[in-house]
Formats: structure tokens, sequence, C-alpha cells
């Protein structure tokens, strides 16, 4: 006679356990003060509120959202050490260090460590096209260069080139290179690097949080997560807990400002929100350009439909 099956229920999850810089990342902006000079202080008040009050476990310094196009070597280097110094012991601080030059990517890498980062955001070099041969050269290079754990950045729609899936299968023999921030939006290919490769994979999009998931993503590397950074991890924990239908609430709750927020490029209106919400985020550097008051009523409508308020006007 066939026995009952008494085992417990299976999660549905195959994620692992502790990945290597938590669940919830976010992509700080970097705060300017009205001249357009860094502001180191505003920086550290920032870092700690997205640690302190939206729950990040990680946050990302000197990326694209960070406006790292540009800020100077000296400037990415202060503001690192002003995020490490307010919430380097309890959280993770990654630096983004890639540009398209290997040479410049290495220095900036060992900058970044000696600044006191916990590891290292390295994009695809963009713009001169390498082959799948030369970003397997490139991203070895800056790994063996570097003392950090390196997470690459797969994102085509700004570098044009994307990591193959065999190119990140073979970097992902190297001990350093540990992770990737996916904004390739090809679910498949993702599939298949998470099924030939122990890569943790974070959704580069704030809107593939959940279906990356689905398919064994480790969490999101977001940019409107500076707004809804608690719902959003809440999203994470209830689909690892099993809770999918609650996590399929909280992404559908969620999907206004997870896609509003790049209705222009994201350091526009995160910056306006936090100026809003009195974080001083300053201005955004040229070539972007500040969010006008019809994009600021914008967000704040999608921000309303999501279940968060903001400031009827930006301060």
């Amino acid at each position: 006679m066939t026995q009952p099956n008494t085992e417990p229920p299976t999660v549905l999850s195959s994620q692992p356990q502790a990945p290597p810089f938590g669940r919830l990342i976010t992509a700080m902006v970097t705060p300017f003060r009205p001249d357009g000079s860094l502001d180191a202080e505003a920086a550290a008040r920032l870092a700690t509120f997205l640690v302190d009050v939206q729950g990040n476990d990680s946050l990302v310094i000197n990326g694209t959202t960070g406006e790292s196009p540009t800020t100077s070597d000296a400037e990415k280097s202060d503001l690192l050490r002003a995020v490490v110094d307010a919430v380097g012991d309890r959280a993770r601080v990654l630096a983004g260090v890639g540009t398209n030059d290997t040479t410049s990517t290495i220095r900036l890498a060992r900058d970044a460590a000696k600044a006191g980062a916990h590891g290292l955001l390295v994009v695809t070099p963009y713009y001169n096209k390498p082959p799948q041969s030369g970003l397997l050269r490139h991203f070895t290079a800056v790994a063996d260069a570097a003392e950090l754990p390196v997470m690459l950045y797969d994102i085509p729609h700004r570098s044009v080139v994307p990591i193959a899936t065999e190119t990140l299968v073979r970097l992902a023999e190297h001990e350093r290179i540990v992770a990737v921030k996916d904004a390739k939006g090809d679910l498949a290919a993702t599939s298949w690097v998470l099924r030939r490769s122990d890569l943790a994979m974070y959704s580069g999009d704030d809107v593939m949080t959940l279906p990356g998931l689905a398919i064994g993503c480790v969490g999101v590397v977001g940019t409107s997560t500076h707004l809804c950074g608690r719902p959003t991890k809440q999203l994470i924990e209830a689909f690892l807990a099993g809770r999918v239908a609650e996590a399929t609430d909280l992404h559908q709750r969620l999907l206004p400002l997870h896609t509003g927020i790049f209705r222009t490029q994201g350091p526009i209106l995160v910056k306006a929100a936090m100026n809003a919400l009195g974080l001083a985020a300053g201005p955004v550097r040229s070539p972007l350009v500040d969010a006008t008051a019809a994009e600021y009523d914008q967000l704040r409508d999608d921000c309303a439909a999501a279940g968060i308020d903001l400031p009827e006007a930006a301060a």
C-alpha cells in the first residue's frame, strides 16, 4: 500500500540562503550642492535613510543612477568613503567602477578597495563594442586585479553589447566574480545562466523583481527602491517564504512606481523625490536636466497609485 506523503511542502524557491550582497540593493543617486559640487554630508544622510528606513542590504555607489559619467575619480573616492563611514557597519557598499577602458576600470577598482568598498559593480564596456573574447578578458583582468567580490552589470540597451550566456558561464569560474546585475530583459537567457553556473543573479530592472525570483534570481538592484524599498523587500521575502499570492499582490501594487520612475532617466525623478522629502539630493549634472513640474506631478501620481505619498511640490 502506498504510504502517504508526510514531507513538508516545498518552498517555491531555490535561492541560496545567503546571497553575496543580500536581497535588496539600491543604486543610490549622488547628492550635489546647488552649485553642482559633491555633497558628501548629504550622501551620508541619504545612505542612512536607504539602509535604516528603506531596509536596503547593500547600496551601489557611483553607478549610472549616481551620475558616474559626470563625477571625477576624486569625487568617486570621497563619495564612497562618506557612504562607507555612514552605513558600512550595517550594509554592504558596492562601488561602480566600470568604464570602457580596462586600465581605467582596474585603477578605479583599486581606488574603491582603498576607500573601503565591500564589492564592485562592473558594467559591460560601452560604445567601443568589444567582442565576447574582449569582454571575457576585460572582466577577468578586473577581477584578477581587485581583491573584492565582483558583480557584473549586463545592460545591453546602454552598452549595446550583451554578455553572452557562454561568456557569463566562463566568468563564473573566477572566484571573485559572484553576481550579475541582470538588465538584459531576457528571462530565458538568465535561466540558462542559472542552470549552468552558481552566479547570484539580481534583477537590474525594478519591475522584473518578481519574474526574476520565479526563475531563481536572488533579489534586485533597484532605482525606485529609493522610495519603495520596504515593500519591495516584503515582496521578495513573501515569495521566498512561498507566499506567492502576497508577492504577486505587492508586484501589482508597486507596478506604477517600479515602471514610472523610468519615465525619464532615473536620477532625474529620484532626485526630485528626495529633495521633496528633505533629503537634499540637489540638482542633476548636465547633460541631464532637473525634473519639470509636470514630471514631478506624474511621479506623485505614480507613487500614490503604489500607496506611497510625496509632498505636493518639490522643495
